[in-house]
């Protein structure tokens, strides 16, 4: 039976060998549709691993508040400018805005304020523009930082506005690279910061970068909030220059200058934590609605929900995997129809073998195994083809396209049996049709 076997896969091999173009043209359907699934996956697990680690860096179940300075465009009616309605007061963005949304939202796991300046660091005669952040201990857990050496801020620390810093890993490799950071003293703006910890490196790409609006977290120095608004910045103070800039921004008249207006808020940013993700919207609009009050009317923030929006790209991300998963089965498909048509075609042109090998005494089932195999051989080369395309062409997108693509084995190994399957189906009916031939009459016919 074996040999029986080996002898009809002999016989395929030769006639397929010996109509190598038309065999080729016959495996390109086969050839783009395996490519594409794999291409196609490639890209899908790629894309979906890039939505999970963006959902890890802004974080699971947050809501972030930004605050917003209102610009203003209008023409100038000197008949209307003294009627002109006053402009609302806000307070801005607040630390008591945060408090309050924590101490009366029930679902609310933990708030993290944020104050963020530009600044420099200067060390050793060495400088280095950097974002210096003020945060609460909240923020380290809200976004899954993790400490490479030292500790975090104590509560001392804390409540008395310490001169202490926690840096980011490309900091220390700046700045202390020949020694250990911790204990030691670092200038940051006009203040004298003791690094009390060292955060892990984070790998953020400068596409996420630039689609999240996160900031390369390597190069932060991170210091308590009550720090930052003491010694730094705390635009809720009203001073000396807050006045004269207020003042210049109104004419005598008390018509509005063409000065674009400050910032007024005390933070830069509030991310809030909620317990539950399903209740996510309506703690959202619980917590606009209640800002809106604390402010007077005045819609100065912008609530926005990381996560809902990355699910969201991720929904149609997968619609679009359907579609080009579609498209890849209508290629296999084609490329089945190609094999079956081309087989039909060359049962009438072998008729002769056919009836040679029926003489010399060669069973139906010989025939029906040898057509199978050529089928097979067709499918299975085109398989092997499109896998080795697929893969360049991940590879090709990943490197030229800047799209991250992941091959997998399982797709490799999915899209080929399908190839091969794809082969044997559509290999049945000629196959059968080249057993039911009778060689006699059909060369009475010729």
């Amino acid at each position: 039976m074996n040999k029986k076997l080996l002898a009809n896969f002999q016989i395929a091999l030769e006639a397929v060998l010996a109509n190598q173009l038309r065999s080729l043209l016959t495996a390109l359907g086969i050839i783009f549709g395996v490519a594409a699934v794999i291409a196609m996956l490639a890209i899908g697990n790629g894309a979906e691993k890039e939505i999970l680690e963006q959902i890890k860096m802004v974080g699971v179940n947050n809501i972030i508040i930004e605050p917003v300075v209102e610009q203003e465009e209008k023409k100038i009616d000197a008949a209307n400018t003294k009627g002109e309605e006053k402009k609302k007061f806000s307070p801005g963005l607040r630390m008591a805005d945060a408090q309050s949304i924590f101490e009366t939202i029930p679902d609310i796991q933990a708030v993290s304020p944020e104050c963020v300046m530009e600044t420099v660091i200067i060390k050793d005669g060495f400088r280095r523009s950097a974002k210096l952040v003020g945060v609460m201990p909240s923020y380290f857990d809200i976004g899954a930082f993790a400490l490479n050496q030292g500790s975090m801020f104590s509560e001392s620390q804390i409540e008395g506005g310490l001169p202490v810093c926690i840096i980011g890993k490309s900091i220390k490799g700046r700045f202390f690279s020949k020694e250990d950071p911790i204990g030691k003293t670092i200038k940051v703006g006009n203040q004298w910061l003791e690094v009390v910890g060292v955060l892990d490196e984070r790998l953020i790409s400068e596409k996420n970068i630039a689609k999240l609006g996160i900031r390369d977290y390597n190069m932060d120095v991170y210091v308590p909030i009550k720090t930052f608004l003491i010694r730094y910045r705390n635009r809720e103070l009203i001073t000396e220059a807050i006045l004269k800039a207020a003042n210049r921004n109104n004419n005598d008249d008390g018509s509005s200058s063409n000065q674009q207006p400050s910032n007024y808020h005390q933070i830069d940013k509030l991310v809030i934590q909620v317990k539950d993700a399903s209740k996510m919207q309506s703690t959202a609009e619980i917590i606009s609605r209640m800002i809106e009050r604390r402010h007077f009317g005045v819609i100065d923030y912008e609530i926005t929900i990381p996560e809902l929006l990355l699910k969201q790209q991720q929904r149609t991300q997968n619609i679009f995997n359907i579609v080009l998963g579609a498209i890849a089965g209508i290629s296999l498909l084609v490329g089945g129809i190609g094999i079956m048509n081309i087989m039909l075609a060359s049962v009438m042109e072998r008729i002769k073998e056919i009836g040679l090998r029926l003489s010399i005494g060669a069973q139906k089932t010989d025939i029906v195994t040898q057509f199978l195999f050529e089928a097979m051989m067709i499918s299975v080369s085109g398989g092997i083809v499109g896998v080795v395309l697929g893969i360049s062409l991940a590879l090709g997108i990943s490197s030229f396209g800047d799209f991250p693509t992941i091959i997998t084995f399982s797709s490799v190994i999915v899209s080929f049996g399908v190839a091969a399957t794809v082969g044997l189906v559509f290999g049945i009916a000629p196959a059968q049709k080249a057993a039911s031939q009778d060689p006699i009459t059909s060369l009475r016919y010729e």
